[in-house]
């Protein structure tokens, strides 16, 4: 018989947390998820009435900073309470055990929750020379890594390292380092990339999964699409400046400082998928466009080997500030007209073609 597990709401009134700072946070959760009231009052229902989820969380290759992300949710309650919402079981990074002590529980909770535990994988594999370059507990990362997926029922895959490789697997790729689903088969794997993911976000798909017992949709890359279904170009509020051809041509040039589209000095906002310029970073304050920097598009893969950060991506064609909106119905009309064209022109091709079969 397996041990029960505390609920997230058993834990945090145990520590003192109020019932209205509760409900506070669950309403700022739904909200981050894009729910409504109801969907408050379910994640409520859950985090009082089902067990917490174990998660195993490994690190591989990688800088920490999506642990550090993670620590750091701006929702109410978030410095006492992030780490009551699951049962983090193992994490070397922030966990008080170490060495064989820390390993053992690996084995513990792999056999004890078999099944039951999402896999949480910040960094990924080196494989070169049979992943001697990630050696943690005296083992290859790599061995670690499908050895706790086998009995996860999920493993969510941390920041762009994991998702994508990210600068570890950069070229010229001495270690060869890998996306984890390189290694990881059978497993559903939900990918949440940033360099690093935004706390929010982050915390907010655990809230997700401890809810509705399930996975979020996932797109065909296997991002979240609640947070991963709009470029940061889409939501930006440099977005008008863009469309109205009103670039940033240097560095805190007249436009600069009038807060001009940054797309000419690299921003890579227009093809990067992600919720930086809606949820945005430290307790929602600013995000790196409106701190007057283009977005570097960390979020999407290879994104090491794309050039320099301050190359435009595709020219730019915006209307322009002078175009007015009679123009731009012209220009509208005048497509659709050609399109009209072309599909006559191919209507009227096929049916010489069917004439001419049916003569034969």
């Amino acid at each position: 018989m397996t041990e029960p597990i505390e609920t997230f709401y058993e834990v945090i009134r145990r520590q003192g947390i109020s019932r209205r700072s509760f409900m506070q946070f669950c309403a700022l959760t739904a909200a981050s998820l894009g729910l409504d009231a109801a969907g408050a009052s379910s994640i409520a229902n859950a985090l009082e009435t089902k067990p917490r989820v174990p998660v195993i969380w490994l690190h591989g290759l990688e800088c920490t900073c999506c642990t550090e992300s993670f620590i750091r949710s701006s929702h109410p309650l978030a410095k006492d309470v992030v780490l009551s919402m699951i049962s983090l079981d193992y994490d070397d990074t922030i966990m008080a055990a170490a060495g064989h002590q820390a390993e053992a529980i690996l084995t513990e909770t792999r056999e004890k929750y078999a099944g039951r535990y999402i896999l949480a994988v910040e960094g990924n594999p080196p494989l070169a020379n049979d992943g001697l370059y990630c050696f943690p507990g005296g083992r290859p990362f790599v061995e670690t890594l499908k050895e706790m997926a086998e009995g996860a029922m999920a493993v969510v895959a941390w920041g762009s390292c994991a998702s994508w490789g990210c600068v570890q697997a950069a070229k010229p790729n001495p270690t060869q380092a890998v996306s984890i689903d390189k290694v990881i088969s059978g497993k559903p794997i939900i990918k949440v990339p940033g360099c690093p993911p935004i706390a929010e976000v982050m915390t907010a798909l655990l809230a997700f999964i401890t809810t509705f017992e399930r996975l979020p949709q996932l797109d065909l890359l296997g991002r979240p699409k609640m947070f991963y279904s709009n470029r940061i170009h889409d939501k930006c509020y440099r977005r008008p400046h863009y469309d109205a051809g009103q670039f940033v041509e240097a560095w805190d040039d007249a436009g600069a400082r009038q807060g001009y589209c940054l797309y000419k000095m690299g921003c890579k906002g227009p093809t990067t998928y992600n919720a930086c310029s809606t949820t945005r970073w430290n307790e929602g304050t600013s995000f790196p466009i409106q701190s007057g920097h283009g977005c570097l598009g960390c979020s999407e893969d290879n994104f090491w080997d794309k050039g320099s950060f301050y190359d435009r991506i595709t020219p730019v064609m915006p209307f322009g500030v002078e175009v007015t909106a009679d123009e731009v119905g012209v220009a509208t009309v005048s497509a659709v007209s050609a399109g009209l064209a072309i599909h006559a022109a191919l209507t009227g091709v096929k049916r010489l073609r069917e004439e001419n079969d049916n003569k034969s």
